[in-house]
């Protein structure tokens, strides 16, 4: 059954004349058809992600997890980790994790304490290191270069077998393969300074189940020396993900280490799925078909970002395409790629006020719980319409006074969690083990969300204009319902019992969710 529904909705966007803002009421039509939002088995910690870097597990010493960010990082359901390439090869061929040559980290310290508090780690190895940079004329190095080395032709695999043996030498020490080769495992055996510690070889720790080949491989704003084609992004990836079918060695691609390593395509940030469609062509051709017949991939993930936004300001999720975006990849993954996940790993709001990501005032409601509304439900609209994981962008902002997009998109500062980070641990906490069982309403929004026996509805306004909405829910001839609410600045929701007439509870709603159970 589809539903229209019709939302006047309060869009601000920045005055070109002044330092305020303008308002104006648009209206924008939101179809959903609820056909396509069946129950599923993702629970609902996995759409509480967030990105970030080694350095936010530590403070000053580099050997010893911060108790304080640590307590921090524990609101969420998994952590993407922002890992250049550089980190475990500062010098080409010489790998190194605990420390890692540059900046001196514990790779193995934050992979273990993550694995052992239940944080989901997905390593996302982006960038070009130094030494493959330089392969580049003068006036074309860039980090965030392909990475290839400089004049090889990017359709080709073999291109790429640099980050590649990086791949399997990554997953042979981080995986759950115990049985890899010793003598295809190494690591930079010298010393920086006479006390530093020196890289040990370790196969088969088993505390990363996921990687990520590069970060927007489709980057069109840094133009060709830094964008690939989907074509020259398959080869990329077929490399990487098992050496090109083991063309390129015993030591290439993170497959050829640990076959359950999963591997995640980079979030594509042009958010079409055309690149994917044309990567699972150039894998039908270039590598074939499985015994079930299905496509050979080069990745296990489909994974994509989306900011919702209207050009000159953060917008409310449900403004946005993101349900539009949610649903077409899941569609298309059954379709094309053999059911594969889809993870939407990154979308945020800054709370910069000149920013045009910005998440906005609402009322007497600061930008600031705005921010907090709108990304916890933009994690409640992920796991409705199907979305496997979600990561959020980022724990800490880059610069809070920069005016520049999505520097400003902190959950956190320090130790101190943001209403953002403080709404996504009070959920967690509730619901982190639920999925997603039944959409009743869309407007307002009221999904169900099921653990056995229990169920917990969702229930708020899809609104950014301060709007409420009042509602009936019933709750099945039950005597009370237990009402649970979000509160900033509190590790937990409060709650309270409400008698129901009936089984049913008359409710007014408002832009932040709420939750109740039957008691």
């Amino acid at each position: 059954m589809k539903i229209k529904v019709i939302i006047i909705g309060l869009i601000v966007v920045a005055s070109s004349c002044s330092k305020g803002q303008q308002s104006e009421q648009v209206e924008s039509s939101i179809e959903i058809d609820n056909s396509v939002l069946p129950s599923n088995n993702i629970t609902f910690k996995n759409q509480l992600g967030i990105n970030g870097f080694e350095w936010d597990f530590f403070d000053a010493d580099n050997s010893i997890i911060s108790a304080g960010r640590m307590n921090v990082i524990n609101s969420f359901g998994g952590f993407r980790h922002y890992m250049d390439w550089e980190k475990i090869e500062s010098n080409e061929g010489q790998y190194t994790f605990n420390p890692v040559h540059s900046g001196g980290w514990n790779y193995d310290l934050i992979y273990e304490r993550c694995k052992t508090d239940g944080i989901e780690m997905l390593a996302c190895l982006k960038n070009s290191p130094p030494w493959l940079v330089s392969t580049y004329p003068g006036d074309q190095r860039d980090a965030e270069n392909v990475p290839a080395p400089y004049g090889l032709p990017r359709t080709d695999p073999a291109s790429y077998i640099k980050q590649a043996k990086a791949g399997f030498q990554f997953a042979a020490r981080y995986g759950h393969n115990t049985n890899v080769d010793p003598k295809l495992v190494t690591v930079n055996p010298n010393k920086r300074w006479p006390a530093d510690p020196v890289n040990q070889v370790k196969i088969g720790l088993g505390y990363i189940n996921y990687i990520e080949c590069n970060n927007e491989p489709d980057k069109n704003w840094k133009g060709p020396k830094a964008e690939q084609s989907a074509e020259e992004y398959a080869a990329n990836m077929s490399a990487f993900y098992d050496g090109n079918m083991g063309k390129l060695g015993n030591n290439v691609g993170v497959k050829t280490a640990d076959p359950t390593m999963k591997v995640v395509m980079g979030g594509l940030s042009v958010s079409t799925m055309d690149f994917v469609l044309k990567m699972i062509e150039w894998c039908k051709k270039n590598r074939g078909y499985k015994a079930d017949g299905s496509v050979n991939l080069c990745f296990d993930i489909i994974n994509y970002h989306y900011y919702s936004n209207n050009g000159t300001t953060g917008i409310a999720p449900e403004f946005s395409e993101a349900a539009k975006k949610a649903d077409e990849y899941v569609a298309m993954s059954k379709k094309n790629a053999n059911s594969a996940e889809i993870w939407m790993t990154e979308a945020g709001y800054d709370l910069n006020p000149a920013s045009n990501q910005r998440a906005i005032k609402i009322g007497d409601k600061d930008a600031i719980l705005t921010q907090a509304d709108w990304m916890l439900r933009s994690a409640l609209l992920y796991g409705r319409h199907g979305v496997n994981k979600t990561f959020f962008y980022m724990l800490d902002d880059v610069d809070i006074n920069s005016t520049i997009q999505y520097s400003s998109s902190g959950f956190a500062v320090g130790y101190i969690r943001r209403p953002v980070a403080d709404y996504f641990v009070q959920t967690k906490k509730l619901i982190g083990e639920f999925s997603f069982y039944k959409n009743i309403s869309n407007e307002p929004i009221v999904d169900i969300y099921s653990l056995k026996d229990r169920k917990i509805y969702v229930l708020y306004v899809p609104d950014q204009k301060g709007r409420t909405a009042q509602f009936t829910l019933d709750l099945g001839g039950a005597k009370n319902g237990k009402v649970y609410t979000l509160v900033a600045g509190a590790d937990n929701m409060t709650s309270k019992i409400i008698p129901t007439t009936n089984g049913k509870l008359d409710m007014t709603l408002t832009e932040t969710p709420i939750f109740v159970e039957a008691n």
